[in-house]
């Protein structure tokens, strides 16, 4: 399937879908703390998106999930489900945010450690976070695809973590997910990904685990992919535009400095 090369029109709307995924994690953090439920985080941010972005949140009842934000603590990778368990403090948890505008994708995540980390939590945060960036800044015409997985598969290998490989980025705009698949290893095939050209858009999005690369999933609700080993897992995640000369971050936060 080829890979959509978005118009300027577009482009503009996916800014706006963008910003507003962002404004969401930033109005989110002060009410990251022990002791509130990822449950309400959700509820928050549904209603911010609804009634003050006058936007539709993605995740909500796509393919059945049944909350309109991912919830992802500790061990688990991604697509956990916001719950009445209360934050603790060292909890580490992905708040993974996608905002729909005028039919446009805005999609985004950060981590947010809740009071004093460990040691461990806090370098699988860092690490993850310095993957996303690497990819990053790959990104330009004319280079492969694959390069982004490759940098940031070496970098998690130089930090003894693993990149998990049941999920990957992905093209987004009037889709949720579309063509590309952006891997975040080498999977030996580089030299056969597709080229990049300006107006293409995806998510980086690597998912770090401080032991082995293999998750479950689980049987219970069909959702929540957790690490086989119970290690912590960690996860970034940017909306990215290919331009002329370079790359656009389409989800940057203010608190950002790149």
């Amino acid at each position: 399937m080829a890979i959509e090369i978005k118009s300027s029109k577009d482009i503009e709307k996916m800014r706006t879908a963008g910003r507003l995924a962002a404004e969401v994690l930033d109005i989110i953090k002060p009410h990251v703390r022990a002791g509130v439920s990822t449950a309400e985080l959700d509820r928050l941010c549904h209603k911010y998106i609804v009634n003050d972005l006058d936007s539709i949140p993605a995740p909500l009842n796509y393919l059945g999930f049944p909350k309109s934000i991912c919830t992802s603590v500790n061990n688990v990778v991604c697509h956990g489900i916001p719950s009445d368990k209360l934050l603790k403090k060292g909890d580490i948890v992905n708040i993974d945010i996608t905002v729909i505008k005028d039919g446009y994708h805005g999609d985004t995540s950060k981590m947010f450690i809740v009071g004093k980390p460990s040691v461990k939590a806090q370098r699988i945060c860092r690490v993850a976070q310095e993957c996303m960036y690497i990819g990053i800044k790959k990104v330009k015409p004319g280079i492969r695809l694959g390069e982004i997985g490759r940098a940031i598969g070496a970098h998690a290998i130089k930090n003894n973590c693993s990149v998990v490989r049941d999920y990957c980025g992905h093209g987004i705009g009037l889709k949720f997910h579309s063509e590309p698949q952006v891997l975040h290893y080498d999977d030996g095939k580089v030299d056969q990904s597709p080229i990049l050209e300006e107006g293409m858009t995806f998510t980086i999005e690597p998912m770090i685990n401080l032991g082995g690369h293999e998750v479950s999933t689980s049987i219970v609700d069909g959702w929540t992919v957790t690490t086989k080993d119970r290690s912590l897992s960690a996860q970034w995640e940017h909306t990215i535009l290919v331009t002329n000369n370079g790359h656009e971050i389409l989800t940057i936060r203010d608190e950002e400095f790149l």
